[in-house]
C-alpha cells in the first residue's frame, strides 16, 4: 500500500476536511498548501509502481500530483495525534524532537497502527475489534508484536492486509 493510498483510505475514515489536512500536516511540522494536500490526494492515473525503482525517500512532484514520502506520512501521523490529543510538553532531560521512526519501507504500515493507536486513544482490544469488524482475526499476541519496536526480538513486521483492513474497519466504526 502506497503512503498517498493511506492518507486518502485516513481522511476518508476519520472524516477530516481539507483544511484540517493542512493543519494537521502543520502541527506535524510540515508546510503545505490546500493545492498541495489536493494533489496528495488524487490517486495517480498509473497506480501500478515498480518497487524496486521507486525511491521513497525523494518527494518529487509529478504531473499526476506530489508524492507523499514516508517522513511527510510520519509527520502527518503525528501532527495528527496534536489534532486528536493535543501537545504534550516534553519531560526534562527528554529531546525536544523525535528521530523519524519510519527507517524501512516495510515499518511504514507498523507505524501507522502504533500511531493511530495513541491519536485516537484506543486499547489493544479497540484494535483487535476493529480488525474483526473488517474481517480479520489477530490474536492479542500478534497485535503485541506488530506494536513493538524494530529489532525487539518478538518484532513482527505488519502487512498491507492488516494495515488496509484496519483502515476499512476504522471506516465501519467512524462512518458507519
Amino acid at each position: 500500500m502506497h503512503n498517498h493510498d493511506i492518507l486518502i483510505r485516513l481522511r476518508y475514515a476519520l472524516d477530516i476536511k481539507n483544511k484540517d489536512m493542512v493543519e494537521i500536516f502543520k502541527l506535524g511540522e510540515i508546510e503545505v498548501t490546500m493545492e498541495e494536500v489536493m494533489q496528495m490526494l488524487t490517486k495517480p492515473k498509473d497506480d501500478y509502481y515498480d518497487d524496486e525503482y521507486e525511491e521513497y525517500d525523494d518527494m518529487d512532484e509529478e504531473e499526476d500530483g506530489i508524492t507523499c514520502n514516508n517522513m511527510m506520512l510520519e509527520s502527518f501521523l503525528n501532527g495528527l495525534i496534536i489534532f486528536k490529543r493535543g501537545r504534550q510538553e516534553p519531560k526534562p532531560g527528554q529531546p525536544q524532537s523525535q528521530a523519524p521512526a519510519v527507517k524501512h519501507k516495510e515499518s511504514v504500515n507498523n507505524i501507522l497502527l502504533k500511531k493511530l493507536k495513541i491519536a485516537l486513544s484506543l486499547t489493544s482490544e479497540d484494535m483487535i475489534d476493529i480488525l474483526e469488524e473488517a474481517g480479520v482475526m489477530i490474536t492479542k499476541g500478534e497485535l503485541s508484536a506488530i506494536l513493538r519496536k524494530v529489532g525487539h526480538r518478538n518484532y513482527k513486521e505488519c502487512g498491507d492486509r492488516y494495515a488496509r483492513n484496519f483502515l476499512k474497519g476504522l471506516t465501519l466504526r467512524y462512518r458507519g
